[in-house]
């Protein structure tokens, strides 16, 4: 584009020399005007769009307000979700003694006397009715079926593997493993369709859903595992995050520098326990890279 720009103002140049009419300082000046206005012209010339949405770029023109203003606050956590969801409990509900850490995930914290969400409703089912209820009318209604369905496949899940710890000795069904992982694959189903719908509406394939079990479920997912444990590391070493007083959840502005709500408040990391509550919603485009 530079060099471009430099042969317009050459050719202008040449011309200016090598004219034979020149009737007046104006019409010099005019000349002048007209090569710098079409190199400016050039320089603002649209060029290939970058693959993330942002808030102004006009891709998002058939949208309600509200649902733009949804879209663009939770798709990049709703995504990171999706991550945890496939690296990471898929291997816990195959093993019985991450079944601990599992039904950590079905806990409601009592934070200063008020009942919080437990880590799926944050990071999955509230997402989905925020999202939901800014939607078109036929939209929401395929989400919202999409919630209950996932909604469903989480409460096989905690029923499973309730009461299920290493340090606690008990009889084990021998279904237990089956129907945790049959709860697991639901609502990879239940969670696919939302994201389905959200990129349907948007008209947009950024929501990048979970392929079916097999040897290259994970490479056919397209996003980097390795980049997705590198991000929980820093998180989790991280001085400074942030909680939204909206849907309660943690993130940090890591990397990119930017935060996915207008309402934050700083907290130390010391104070806020698991530093498995904040990774996934790092608010961050970094995973979605190669490699």
């Amino acid at each position: 584009m530079m060099k471009l720009l430099v042969a317009v103002m050459v050719e202008c140049a040449l011309a200016l020399s090598s004219s034979k009419i020149s009737n007046s300082e104006l019409s010099r000046r005019a000349m002048i005007q007209s090569s710098v206005a079409t190199s400016f012209a050039l320089l603002r010339a649209p060029t290939v769009s970058r693959g993330v949405t942002g808030p102004t770029d006009g891709n998002l023109v058939d949208l309600p307000p509200e649902a733009v203003r949804s879209y663009l606050q939770y798709r990049i956590p709703l995504q990171t979700a999706s991550d945890f969801y496939l690296f990471e409990l898929k291997d816990k509900l195959a093993d019985v003694n991450q079944w601990g850490e599992v039904g950590e995930l079905f806990v409601q914290s009592n934070n200063r006397g008020q009942g919080n969400p437990n880590r799926i409703e944050r990071e999955f089912t509230n997402v989905f009715r925020i999202l939901g209820l800014s939607m078109p009318p036929d939209t929401a209604d395929e989400m919202r079926d999409a919630q209950f369905r996932f909604e469903k496949a989480m409460a096989k899940i905690s029923k499973a593997t309730g009461g299920i710890r290493r340090d606690l000795p008990v009889e084990i069904d021998k279904n237990a493993v089956p129907t945790a992982l049959e709860g697991w694959e639901e609502g990879r189903l239940a969670l696919n369709s939302f994201l389905a719908s959200l990129n349907e509406t948007t008209g947009l394939p950024e929501m990048k859903q979970i392929p079916s079990s097999g040897p290259s479920q994970i490479k056919d997912y397209g996003r980097s595992e390795r980049r997705y444990i590198e991000l929980k590391k820093k998180v989790r070493h991280h001085p400074l995050a942030y909680e939204t007083t909206v849907t309660r959840s943690l993130t940090i502005p890591l990397l990119s520098g930017q935060t996915m709500h207008e309402s934050w408040r700083p907290r130390t990391l010391d104070s806020m326990g698991s530093a498995d509550d904040i990774w996934l919603h790092a608010g961050l485009l970094w995973n979605s890279r190669p490699g």
